[in-house]
């Protein structure tokens, strides 16, 4: 590959456009297969979308920065259903996942993409929803479960079920692991 690899990768702004062809589909990629599986998409010229983020990385004492996959294991494709069958024949491919909303799929990669653009640092966080159960799996409260009960900002409202009774605490939503 002579070209780097970002400018392989970067989506095309017409591709979140209305006039765009096709539909979106997911693709859940085999392990470690998304950055390939984008290159392959661009060489068979078929819309996509794999939102990169630079992260650092430690070897020793030396820091390296990598573009990873902000979403590991997904690339998202803007084709016909032919162009989809086409990139799951290279074998990098494990799961088609269709898309019911195209809309809002659409709007949502929009918004990343414009994140991205305006480098924003973004970071992957666990979708909470009020009924999820979560654990904590960092900081001085690492261990402890329950239910989120309500979500604003930083402030979570935890049911500790052995209790019966619920908890309300100041905690980073990046520190939570869904269980459900």
């Amino acid at each position: 590959m002579t070209q780097l690899l970002s400018e392989i990768l970067t989506p095309d702004l017409d591709l979140f456009s209305e006039a765009a062809l096709g539909n979106w589909h997911v693709l859940h990629t085999r392990s470690r297969q998304e950055k390939i599986v984008a290159a392959d998409l661009n060489a068979m010229q078929i819309g996509h979308f794999l939102p990169l983020v630079k992260r650092p990385r430690f070897y020793g004492r030396r820091k390296v920065m990598l573009e990873e996959p902000l979403f590991p294991s997904y690339v998202f494709v803007r084709g016909s259903q032919e162009d989809v069958y086409r990139i799951d024949r290279t074998k990098r491919v494990a799961r088609i996942i269709p898309v019911a909303d195209q809309d809002k799929l659409c709007w949502e990669l929009r918004n990343i993409s414009m994140a991205l653009a305006h480098s924003a640092p973004l970071d992957t966080y666990p979708m909470l929803r009020e009924g999820v159960r979560v654990l904590v799996k960092s900081g001085p409260l690492q261990g402890l479960e329950g239910l989120i009960q309500h979500r604003t900002s930083n402030r979570l409202v935890l049911q500790v079920e052995i209790l019966g009774r619920a908890v309300s605490l100041e905690i980073d939503g990046s520190q939570l692991e869904v269980l459900d």
